[in-house]
């Protein structure tokens, strides 16, 4: 388990990887939760891309995170989880308090030829 933490002017993002439970969760927010007060963050990014295990504490970070970052008037949101972690957040819930979002999805950059429309533009 460990929390690297890189903040860009008013944005932070916390790189979390390995397990989250019980245990590595209350270190996690201990980092996270300093960085939070110590800086004027408007947007915390919770990046789940290295996590390989979360039980229901993974759950409680992030809900802990996304209250306090709106009590200092800035948002959360959850980065790259892997696709069993994302099921556990929507069914959860989480995907209403914080923006859900794939940074790893490839990004479109004009029209596309529609190979079986005859090859014509959108």
């Amino acid at each position: 388990m460990s929390v690297e933490l890189k903040l860009v002017a008013d944005k932070l993002t916390a790189y979390l990887s390995g397990d989250i439970d019980h245990h590595t969760a209350a270190a996690m927010r201990t980092e996270i939760d300093h960085a939070l007060r110590t800086n004027n963050i408007k947007i915390l990014t919770l990046d789940f891309s290295r996590v390989t295990f979360m039980d229901s504490s993974g759950i409680g970070l992030v809900m802990g995170r996304q209250k306090l970052a709106a009590e200092l008037g800035g948002r959360c949101r959850v980065a790259d989880p892997p696709a069993y972690i994302s099921k556990v957040m929507k069914i959860s819930g989480i995907g209403r308090l914080c923006e859900i979002i794939d940074t790893r999805a490839p990004v479109r950059t004009g029209p596309r030829r529609d190979a079986a429309a005859g090859g014509e533009e959108e």
